[in-house]
């Protein structure tokens, strides 16, 4: 078989230390960032070098502008979205806090009463010959995992919006003395969140497994299956961090432009605009807490499939640590990888130019992911035997190390491929937007036409994309394979984090430059950043629901292996009918998300209306509006609104397993997997070409664009109307559906020795 050049000690050390490294990192980059200081005396002393920017002058000096009120003003606004989105995060997780807690003894009645909740040893599942530890030691540390990966995920959500509310005005006020001043505050911020969450899913898995060793001694098989409890835990709160915060984001935007806009024919983020806090606050719950844990929550979840799967293999019977850990290593040279990516972005090359911003961003893709191919061609060299064995649905099946390579290597250069298939169809640098742009000309109708034509057409390649990433994984290493693919996709996770969160803290900083009253010429700065940012949260949904279907496909075949299902035929009934079932699901949700959406626009609406009409001198600037007012209704509808999309995810499998059995719920999980990640990108990919053609009007940068403005136009309200209906495909339906593939698989295969044991209540009466 050959041996491992990485010894057993030096693996244990090499994971805590990497992970180490990232957190450290992740605390120099918020340090330096808050050298940038929001107050007056201190604005002028910060980051006196030329580097990034042309200059330090402050325009504000040029244009007569009292500078000591801006930046106060800067402050006041900073601490108004910071206290929303605060207030906000800690109504959900009280409520969320009572579902885990629910759910936890949930997983430990149903796993504990496989063996009536017996203390006894009992056969090993996949070796009969041994003896493995009781069903309730399994009940026990799969609810302790399940908890650790949801306190996690919720701490990775809170943390980055922490960082992003603290990073917003300090980018606007950054923008006063060059855009390259601004961007390397934005990305900088974007950085603590990705390294933070990478390094802390990582040292918490780490530290889980060898805590669990302590027990389960010999036992891997057990130890493993426990862990799968931590992906759950990962992907259930991010699943309502994700809905909730999607809901409040998008009914405030969608209340905001169409009264602010199209109504009042007043700027984004104008002052006089009732809703324009509670939008704010929306970037930071949904776009980067809701993100956040979405991208931990897959993290986690490919880490635990392969695993899983790994255990069962000849590094779990040989009880190999250093190969059976070869996830966790890749995570581990990820973190290193994007700690020297991050780095041209912010200290090796300068940012000078507005047209500069998007191919630095585009550069860290690239860089991160050719880096990586080489990260990963070391650690498949040193930590795998040069042959092995990988369980393939009962029989063992020889693989090479040099195949395990491939199968990393594949995913990560098939995210990257879906990310720029993304690019080229939600950026307004390329035709298909400016397609959509341009018939806005007759009207709302047809961008929503071209739009969604746009959204199913950008479903192809990606598709593409991710069944060679499936054939050849499958092919090499069995759904081992499939599982490293999808850990490889997401190994630069801190790197995509980075980008995917300095698109709101750009967004933000542009909302404030507009609230505080800077000038003009700022707020094309933050424009700048922002149309930036836009296009890159883009890429990075891509990301997320690439990685959700190869996760989801590395899940289904743990559980159909768990659950000792020989086959799965599509034309036996018991299978057909759960294909057409999950097939249907992914609408749905969708449908749920976006109704909530809706209604809590439309009460978003009247307020914003109710208060232009009724507050004497609100349009004409002399009296302020009432805020906390819309914040208060995106708060309340969210919260309630959460509740039945998050139900029928997290019941789905429970009772289909219970009542119909595990035949049945292959068959649900497998229509599921096929449908959604169809349904979200064309969701996502719609959403964001009409963001993106709305913008191209605005900003009026070709003759083309100047002939289909200025804003207020009849093409331009027509291009609104277009991107208010892609909110909440974009932000709400469409990234919540790849947490509903992952969590209803993960679930599942959690849930298998009951459903093996107990379940299909319904054909055993028949």
């Amino acid at each position: 078989m050959g041996s491992i050049m990485l010894s057993e000690m030096l693996t244990q050390i090499l994971i805590p230390v990497c992970a180490v490294v990232g957190i450290v990192f992740s605390l120099f980059q918020w340090y330096v960032v808050s050298q940038v200081k929001v107050a007056p005396d201190s604005a002028r002393q910060s980051n006196n070098s030329n580097k990034n920017g042309f200059n330090d002058s402050l325009i504000e000096e040029e244009e007569g502008i009292n500078d000591h009120n801006t930046v106060l003003k800067c402050a006041e606004i900073q601490n108004a979205i910071s206290e929303g989105a605060t207030s906000f995060l800690y109504t959900e997780y009280q409520y969320v806090g009572i579902f885990m807690v629910g759910f936890a003894v949930l997983i430990f009645l149903f796993l504990g009463s496989v063996e009536g909740f017996s203390t006894k040893l009992q056969p090993c599942t996949y070796n009969v010959d041994k003896m493995c530890k009781s069903a309730l030691a399994n009940a026990t540390f799969s609810t302790i995992s399940f908890v650790l990966g949801a306190v996690t995920s919720v701490i990775s959500g809170f943390l980055g919006m922490k960082i992003a509310t603290y990073a917003n005005a300090r980018t606007t006020l950054e923008a006063r003395k060059g855009v390259g001043k601004a961007f390397i505050v934005a990305f900088r911020s974007g950085a603590v969140m990705g390294f933070l969450l990478a390094a802390n899913g990582l040292l918490v898995l780490y530290i889980t497994i060898n805590v669990f060793k302590i027990y389960y001694g010999d036992d891997w098989e057990g130890l493993f299956e426990a862990i799968t409890g931590y992906g759950l835990g990962g992907s259930s709160m991010a699943l309502f961090g994700r809905v909730a915060g999607g809901i409040y984001t998008k009914a405030a935007d969608v209340g905001a432009d169409l009264v602010g806009k199209v109504e009042r024919n007043i700027p984004e983020d104008d002052p006089r605009n009732p809703a324009v806090i509670a939008d704010n606050v929306g970037d930071n719950v949904g776009d980067i807490a809701g993100m956040g844990s979405d991208l931990f929550g897959s993290y986690a979840e490919s880490s635990c499939a392969a695993l899983v799967v790994a255990s069962i293999s000849s590094f779990g019977i040989n009880h190999e640590f250093t190969a059976m850990c070869y996830p966790l290593l890749i995570s581990s040279v990820g973190i290193l990888v994007c700690l020297l990516t991050t780095l041209f972005a912010t200290d090796f090359f300068e940012i000078k130019l507005v047209n500069q911003i998007e191919p630095a961003l585009k550069n860290q893709l690239i860089i991160s992911t050719a880096l990586m191919t080489v990260g990963i061609a070391i650690v498949s060299w040193v930590a795998l035997p040069s042959e092995f064995t990988i369980f393939n649905f009962g029989v063992q099946k020889v693989v090479k190390n040099w195949e395990l390579f491939f199968c990393v290597a594949i995913g990560l250069w098939a995210g990257l491929v879906i990310g720029f298939v993304t690019e080229y169809y939600t950026s307004n640098a390329y035709s298909p937007v400016q397609d959509v742009a341009d018939s806005c000309r007759t009207g709302a109708a047809t961008n929503v036409i071209f739009g969604l034509a746009l959204g199913y057409k950008s479903v192809i390649i990606p598709i593409f994309a991710i069944a060679v990433s499936i054939f050849v994984s499958f092919s090499l290493a069995a759904m081992y394979g499939i599982a490293v693919a999808a850990l490889g996709m997401l190994s630069t996770i801190a790197t995509g984090l980075a980008i995917d969160a300095y698109g709101p803290i750009s967004d933000n900083a542009g909302g404030i430059a507009e609230m505080a009253g800077m000038s003009h010429r700022i707020r094309e700065r933050t424009d700048a950043l922002d149309a930036a940012g836009n296009t890159t949260a883009a890429i990075g949904k891509g990301f997320a629901i690439g990685s959700a279907a190869l996760v989801s496909l590395a899940l289904f075949g743990a559980f159909v292996s768990r659950a000792a299902i020989s086959s799965v035929d599509v034309l036996t009934p018991k299978v057909f009918i759960g294909l057409l079932v999950g097939a249907m699901l992914p609408y749905w949700f969708s449908a749920m998300t976006m109704k909530s959406v809706g209604t809590a626009a439309l009460s978003m609406v009247e307020e914003v209306r109710r208060q232009f009409n009724t507050i004497p001198g609100l349009m004409e600037g002399t009296a302020k509006p009432d805020y906390a007012n819309c914040v208060k209704i995106s708060t309340d509808a969210s919260i309630k609104e959460m509740i039945p999309p998050g139900a029928l995810v997290m019941l789905t499998p429970l009772i289909v397993g219970t009542f119909f059995g595990v035949e049945t719920l292959s068959g649900v999980l497998a229509g599921s997997l096929v449908s959604g990640v169809q349904i979200a990108i064309s969701a996502s990919n719609t959403g964001g070409a009409w963001d993106n053609a709305k913008k191209y009007i605005e900003a009026g940068v070709s003759e083309h664009a100047k002939s289909l403005g200025p804003k207020g136009s009849d093409p331009h309200k027509a291009a609104v109307i277009g991107d208010t209906i892609g909110d909440p495909l974009k932000d709400t339906s469409g990234p919540s559906l790849n947490i509903l593939i992952k969590l209803m698989a993960v679930e599942s295969l959690v849930f298998a020795p009951f459903f093996a044991k107990h379940g299909g209540l319904i054909f055993k009466l028949f």
